[in-house]
C-alpha cells in the first residue's frame, strides 16, 4: 500500500524497554544522524533542491522558547522534505549581533576596570573575536538538544571571511549605483551605546512625563507651544503653525523672541501642523526631532545642537553641561520664574522610544550618517509579492507588507560601533571620498583614513538568504540552492528583516527574489496568552522542559500551537500531556512488536482482510493526504492535531484494541492483522517523524529494521478506500461508546463485567459479538439472565443485567437529586433572563454567563432524565 526504499526484510525485532525514556535516547541518536551526514546537503545532486535559511541567532543568546517554537516548524519542514526526496539545505549559522555583542564584552572590561577606549580598537575587535571563541554559540549545543537537522558543515558566521566579502561587495555596488550616499539627518541615538540605532531596535512603552505649555514672544507677539522636552527649546529656530489657523495670520513672517536665549525666531506656516491639537501651535527643533527637521527643510531653517552625543547640553548658558534630564527640570524652573508657564501637566502619559539593548530613553539627533535610497529598493521589493513571485504566508499579512515597503524611509546603515563590519570608505587629505570593493586596494598615504564606523547588523543578514551560500562568487551551492524555497520566520520582523532580505537579493540576483514563500508565525506566550518575560516571571528555559518531558514533547506542543500567523499559548502540562503521547506510541509500537506485528512482505489482498483492517488502512490513507496538504499550506497545528487523534484515537485505542481478539484467536486472521499493524505502525510513525523525531526513530527502526526514518521514503496514499469497512466500524464505534456512557451513568467501573444479551443479527456487527463483549466487559447471559435495561443503538440491542450489580434505588435515588439541583438552577436563570430591569442593567459578561448556565442546566436535565428512563424499575 504504501512503499519506503530503505526497508528491507530484517532480524527479528529487538525487544522495547518497558519505558520511554528520552535522555537515554536523544544525545546519541542526534549525533548518530550527523555522524552518518543526513542533514549535508549535496549541490551535485541531481534531486532538485528545498532550501531553508535559519533566522540567524545572535551569538550572544542562547535557545528561549521563540527560537525552539521556530525551529520545530522548519525542521519539520525539512525532515518532510528530505524524506519526500529533495535535496534538502536547512543553512545553519549565527549573527555577529553588533551593538548586543559590543556591550557583553565592554561590560566584561568595566569588571576589570578599563573601557573599550583603553584597549583601542584593533585590541578590543580582537578581544571580541576571543569572547566569541570562548564564550559565544552556546545555542549551537542547543539546537542539537532539540534535533535541529541543520547542515553542520555549512556553518556560517556573518563576521566570517566569505560573508564580510559579500558585504563589501555589496556596499561598492550600491554605493556606485549612487544607491547610497553620506547625509546629515536625525536619527535614533542611544546616549549609553554612543551609536544610531534602527527602528527596530528602539521599544516604545508608556512613561510618565510631563506636558509643559509656555509662552514665547511678547504683547501681542505672544504665542504658546507645548512639549514634554522641554530641554530642546534651546534648539527651536521656529514656530510652526496651519496655513489656515486664522488665529496666528498676523504672526506668520514675523519673529517672536525664543524665552532664556537672546535669539529670536521666525513663525513658519506648515501643513504638517494640527491646529485642532493643543494650542495649534509647535515649536520647531529641527537638530532634535525628525518631524521638525523635515518643517526645517522645507524653511530653510537651521539647524542648531544643544546636547553631545552623551545627551549633555552644550547649549551656551546657565544649562551648559547639565544631563538632559537634569536640564528639563531647571530650564521648567526658569521659565516659571520669568512667568513664561502657561500649564504643566504631571503625569502626562506618553509613549517614550528605548534602546532595545540597555532600555536608555532614545533621543531624536542630527548626525552625518550613511544611507540606503530604499526607493526603488523596496519598489522591486513590493512589485514581487504583488506579481506573485514571492507569496506571503497567511494572506491576510500582505496588506502590513505593503503597507511597510511602500511608505518605508532612507535606511540609516552607519552605526558608531567597533564591533561590526567596518563602511568601505577612505577619507583623503584633500576631502576625497573613495569606496573600496573587496578586490581593491584602498588608498594610502599621509592624511588617508578609513571611515570609523561599521554597518548596521540588519545589513549583513539582509544578505544571508546568498551570501551564505558563497555570493558574490557564482558557486555551485549558489545556482543549486537559491532562491531559498521558504522563509519561515515571525511576523515581527517582516518589516525589518524580511524587507531587507527582499530589496537585497533582488538587487544582487538580477532580479530573482530570494525566496518563493514567506511563511509567517507568530509569538509564543503563556498558557494565558501573555507575553513571555523575565520581568513578569513567567519566561521558560526550554531545556527546563525538555530534560523533563524530553524534547519530542517539547516539540509536539509548539507544532500543535502554530497556527499561521497567530500567537501560540504554551503552559507545562501541554508538554506533560505531549510526553504522555510520546508514551502512548512506545507503549502500543511495543504492543505490536510481542504480538507479531510485521512489516515484511506485501500487504494480504482486501479480501482476506477483516472489516477492521480494511477500515484502518482506508483511514491511513485518508490521513496520508489530509497531513500532505496541511504541510503544503503550513497548517502546523492542524496537521499535529489529525496526526495525534489519529494514532491516540483510532489505531491505538480502536485497531489496536479491536486487534487484541484477533491476537488471541491465532491462525490466518492473526497474521493478516500483524501485517496490517506493522504497515499503520510503519506509516504512522514515518508520518509523525518530522515533528517528533527521536521517538519515532527508535520505534520505526525496531520495527522495520531500516537504517533510518530520517532517510525513509515519505508515506504515499495508494488511493485504497474503504468506505464500506468505514462505515461498519464507525457503527461499531457507536454501540460501544453508547454502551460505555451508559455503563459510567450508573456507576460502573470500567473493569466490572455484566450480563448482557447481544442481538446483532442481520446487522454489520454481527461478526464483531466476540470484539464488543471483550471492550465492553459484557459477560455471557448465563442461567437466571434478567434484562433490567435495554440499549437499542444502531439496529442492533444490548441488553443488561444489572440486578446484581448497582442499588437501583439508591441510584434514582441520586439522580433524582441531581435533577432537582438542575431545575432549580434553570428556573433561577430563566427569571433572570426574564427581568428587563436586570437585562437593562447588568453587563453583557453578566447576561452572557447566565445564558450559558441556563445552556448547561438543559443539557443537565435532558442527560439525568435520559438515565433515569435507562434504569430498570426498583
Amino acid at each position: 500500500m504504501t512503499e519506503n526504499a530503505q526497508q528491507q526484510p530484517t532480524a527479528p525485532h529487538t525487544e522495547l524497554p518497558t519505558q520511554y525514556a528520552p535522555a537515554d535516547v536523544e544525545g546519541p541518536l542526534y549525533e548518530r544522524w550527523v555522524e552518518r551526514g543526513y542533514f549535508e546537503a549535496d549541490e551535485k545532486s541531481d534531486k532538485p533542491a528545498y532550501t531553508i535559511v535559519i533566522p540567524p541567532p545572535n551569538v550572544t543568546g542562547s535557545l528561549h522558547l521563540g527560537h525552539a517554537f521556530e525551529h520545530t516548524l522548519i525542521d519539520a519542514l525539512t525532515r518532510r522534505k528530505r524524506m519526500q526526496g529533495y535535496e534538502t539545505l536547512w543553512q545553519p549559522g549565527m549573527d555577529h549581533a553588533g551593538i548586543a555583542t559590543q556591550n557583553v564584552v565592554e561590560r566584561e572590561l568595566a569588571k576589570e576596570g578599563k573601557s573599550r577606549h583603553d584597549l583601542g580598537r584593533e585590541a578590543f575587535v580582537e578581544r571580541v573575536w576571543r569572547w566569541k571563541a570562548e564564550s559565544g554559540g552556546q545555542i549551537s549545543g542547543q539546537m542539537r538538544r532539540l534535533g535541529d537537522g541543520v547542515a553542520w558543515s555549512r556553518e556560517r558566521f556573518t563576521m566570517d571571511e566569505g560573508l564580510s566579502r559579500a558585504v563589501q561587495t555589496i556596499f561598492k555596488r550600491l554605493h556606485d549605483d549612487e544607491l547610497i550616499y553620506r547625509a546629515e539627518r536625525i536619527i535614533n541615538w542611544c546616549p549609553r551605546c554612543l551609536t544610531a540605532i534602527s527602528d527596530i531596535e528602539v521599544n516604545y512603552q508608556d512613561d510618565d512625563g510631563e506636558l509643559v505649555s509656555m509662552k514665547y514672544g511678547d504683547g501681542d507677539d505672544v504665542i504658546v507651544v507645548a512639549t514634554t522636552r522641554a530641554e530642546t527649546m534651546l534648539g527651536d529656530t521656529a514656530v510652526a503653525v496651519h496655513p489656515d489657523d486664522e488665529r496666528y495670520q498676523h504672526l506668520v513672517g514675523r519673529t517672536v523672541k525664543l524665552p532664556l536665549t537672546d535669539r529670536s525666531i521666525p513663525v513658519v506656516a506648515d501643513t504638517h501642523v494640527d491646529p485642532a491639537f493643543g494650542t495649534g501651535a509647535v515649536k520647531v527643533t529641527p537638530a532634535h526631532d525628525p518631524n521638525d527637521f523635515e518643517i526645517g527643510q522645507r524653511h530653510d531653517l537651521p539647524s542648531v545642537t544643544v546636547m553631545d552625543e552623551h545627551a549633555v547640553i552644550t547649549a551656551h548658558g546657565p544649562f551648559q553641561g547639565l544631563d538632559r534630564l537634569e536640564a528639563r527640570s531647571a530650564i521648567v524652573a526658569a521659565l516659571r520664574a520669568e512667568g513664561r508657564i502657561v500649564a504643566e501637566k504631571r503625569p502626562y502619559v506618553h509613549s517614550v522610544g528605548h534602546c532595545s539593548r540597555c532600555r536608555t530613553t532614545i533621543e531624536p539627533r542630527l548626525s552625518m550618517q550613511w544611507w540606503v535610497k530604499v526607493g526603488p529598493l523596496a519598489k522591486a521589493a513590493g512589485d514581487a509579492v504583488r506579481e506573485g513571485k514571492v507569496t506571503i504566508h497567511p494572506q491576510e499579512m500582505e496588506k502590513r507588507y505593503f503597507d511597510w515597503v511602500d511608505n518605508l524611509h532612507d535606511w540609516c546603515i552607519s552605526r558608531q560601533l567597533w564591533w561590526g563590519h567596518r563602511i568601505p570608505v577612505w577619507y583623503g587629505p584633500q576631502g576625497e571620498v573613495v569606496c573600496v570593493g573587496p578586490d581593491e586596494e584602498p588608498p594610502s598615504g599621509e592624511g588617508w583614513r578609513q571611515d570609523s564606523d561599521v554597518l548596521d547588523t540588519w545589513f549583513s543578514s539582509g544578505l544571508w538568504p546568498f551570501s551564505t551560500l558563497g555570493w558574490p562568487e557564482q558557486t555551485g551551492s549558489l545556482a543549486k540552492f537559491y532562491p531559498n524555497s521558504v522563509l519561515v520566520t515571525g511576523y515581527d520582523i517582516l518589516f525589518f528583516w524580511v524587507a531587507r532580505m527582499m530589496m537585497f537579493g533582488l538587487y544582487a540576483m538580477d532580479g530573482t527574489p530570494p525566496f518563493h514563500t514567506i511563511a509567517l508565525h507568530g509569538m509564543v506566550r503563556d498558557q494565558f496568552g501573555k507575553k513571555m518575560s523575565k520581568s513578569f516571571g513567567n519566561a521558560v528555559n526550554p531545556l527546563d522542559w525538555m530534560d523533563k518531558y524530553g524534547s519530542d514533547a517539547l516539540r509536539f506542543t509548539l507544532a500543535r500551537g502554530a497556527n499561521p500567523g497567530v500567537d501560540v499559548p504554551i503552559g507545562e502540562d501541554w508538554v506533560q500531556g505531549s510526553r504522555n503521547f510520546a508514551n502512548k506510541i512506545w507503549n502500543a509500537t511495543r504492543f505490536a512488536l510481542m504480538n507479531g506485528a510485521t512489516v515484511e512482505g506485501p500487504l494480504p489482498a482486501p479480501e482476506r482482510m477483516s472489516a477492521t483492517d480494511r477500515w484502518i488502512l482506508s483511514r491511513l490513507n485518508a490521513v496520508v493526504t489530509e497531513v500532505d496538504a496541511l504541510y503544503d499550506d503550513f497548517q502546523f497545528a492542524k496537521l499535529s492535531d489529525a496526526l495525534f487523534h489519529f494514532a491516540w484515537d483510532e489505531v491505538f485505542d480502536w485497531y489496536v484494541e479491536l486487534s487484541k481478539t484477533t491476537f488471541q484467536a491465532g491462525g490466518e486472521a492473526a497474521e493478516v492483522s500483524q501485517r496490517v499493524l506493522g504497515e499503520v505502525l510503519d506509516v504512522t510513525l514515518r508520518l509523525l517523524h518530522p515533528v517528533v523525531p527521536f521517538v519515532t526513530e527508535t520505534l520505526w527502526t525496531t520495527l522495520t529494521g531500516g537504517e533510518s526514518v530520517v532517510v525513509a521514503e515519505w508515506p504515499k496514499d495508494s488511493g485504497f478506500r474503504d468506505t464500506a469497512a468505514e462505515k461498519e466500524i464507525g457503527t461499531l464505534q457507536s454501540v460501544i461508546t453508547e454502551v460505555r456512557r451508559f455503563r459510567a451513568d450508573q456507576g460502573l467501573q470500567p473493569g466490572q463485567r455484566v450480563p448482557a444479551r447481544l442481538t446483532l443479527d442481520g446487522t454489520a456487527l454481527a461478526p464483531h459479538e466476540t470484539a464488543i463483549r471483550q471492550l465492553l466487559r459484557l459477560q455471557p447471559e448465563g442461567e437466571g439472565f434478567t434484562a433490567t435495561a435495554t440499549l437499542p443503538v444502531a439496529g442492533a440491542t444490548v441488553a443488561l443485567d444489572l440486578s446484581g450489580t448497582i442499588d437501583v434505588a439508591a441510584e434514582r435515588k441520586r439522580l433524582a437529586k441531581d435533577l432537582a439541583a438542575a431545575e432549580k438552577e434553570k428556573s433561577q436563570a430563566t427569571a433572570k433572563l426574564g427581568n428587563e430591569a436586570f437585562l437593562a442593567k447588568a453587563p453583557d459578561h453578566v447576561v452572557d454567563k447566565i445564558r450559558t448556565r441556563l445552556a448547561k442546566a438543559d443539557e443537565d436535565i435532558a442527560r439525568i432524565q435520559a438515565q433515569l428512563e435507562r434504569l430498570p424499575q426498583a
